[in-house]
């Protein structure tokens, strides 16, 4: 079981209007552009959207995974660091290694939310989502993206 708090979505009020990518792309990067983002809304159309965000494994696939030892695990958020000095350029064994698919490479970087830690208020993007369908809990309900495939979607 998980110990540690991450975004979590309660699909059934998420709209999948995308204001949280903006958000997120908005705070960490300063532009209005949801690829940059650390928060991704998949639809599964037409049934439902969901938004997904790094889940804080505590066993950490994508620490263990870099081979250059640039990514460390906080042990009393669970919140993930990369090292940008060590993360060498696109290796991308970090994103394999996710079974979340939450890792993205920006700027030949591995970026990943870290539950906008300079902010004293928390993630902007559960402040931000007007449905109020994000929410920062320990949320074992969720399923890698293996066996999401595996299932045909959710």
């Amino acid at each position: 079981m998980n110990k540690f708090k991450s975004v979590t979505v309660d699909k059934d009020k998420c709209t999948g209007c995308r204001v949280c990518e903006y958000i997120c792309s908005i705070h960490h990067c300063k532009v209005f552009n949801p690829s940059r983002s650390r928060i991704r809304v998949v639809r599964n159309y037409p049934h439902s959207n969901a938004a997904f965000a790094c889940r804080m494994c505590e066993d950490t696939p994508c620490v263990v995974a870099c081979p250059r030892k640039a990514m460390t695990q906080n042990p009393e958020t669970g919140v993930i660091h990369v090292n940008e000095d060590l993360c060498e350029e696109g290796c991308n064994w970090c994103v394999k290694a996710c079974e979340y698919g939450s890792i993205n490479i920006e700027d030949n970087k591995a970026r990943l939310c870290d539950l906008c830690k300079d902010r004293e208020a928390g993630p902007a993007c559960i402040e931000w989502c007007p449905e109020e369908a994000l929410e920062l809990k320990i949320d074992e309900s969720v399923r890698p993206k293996a066996q999401i495939s595996a299932a045909g979607g959710e």
